[in-house]
């Protein structure tokens, strides 16, 4: 029998390959409810985001620093315990103090109407409430946090 000669294939060409946006679910203070945060990052990874979730009873200075290591896109944050117009803002500034402030930062949770166009103002993004639906949390992400430069 002849021996089969060896087919060589060309190779195909290098394709870029866009990563996933990568979005870091937080749960800061002392609040110990994250079945909501869960029920979120779930939503967010089956839409296709990449999803780190930090846990509960997160420090601000928690979550920027594993946002920092992660290399995020995005900072979602649940937050029941009424320490939002402390908390939310801190991070933001952190952020900045990190020169990560293109790092879109959402909320949500038991959070009052009437503190809602503060926090913006502090810079947070935007803010969910009770009874926002996942594919309205979905749609935000996918417009409005892109891949960091």
């Amino acid at each position: 029998m002849a021996p089969v000669a060896a087919v060589k294939k060309k190779a195909a060409p290098a394709r870029k390959v866009e990563r996933k946006i990568r979005i870091l679910i937080g749960k800061p203070g002392l609040d110990g409810h994250d079945r909501g945060a869960k029920i979120i990052a779930r939503a967010l990874r089956d839409a296709g985001f990449e999803i780190i979730y930090t846990g509960l009873h997160q420090t601000p200075e928690m979550i920027v620093s594993a946002a920092l290591q992660e290399d995020v896109d995005g900072i979602g944050l649940s937050i029941l315990s009424g320490a939002h117009n402390h908390l939310l803002p801190r991070i933001v500034e952190l952020l900045k103090e990190k020169k990560m402030d293109d790092v879109v930062v959402f909320g949500g949770g038991i959070i009052p109407d009437d503190d809602i166009p503060r926090l913006k103002r502090k810079g947070v993004d935007r803010v969910f409430t009770p009874g926002t639906t996942l594919k309205e949390i979905v749609d935000y992400v996918r417009e409005n946090v892109h891949p960091r430069a």
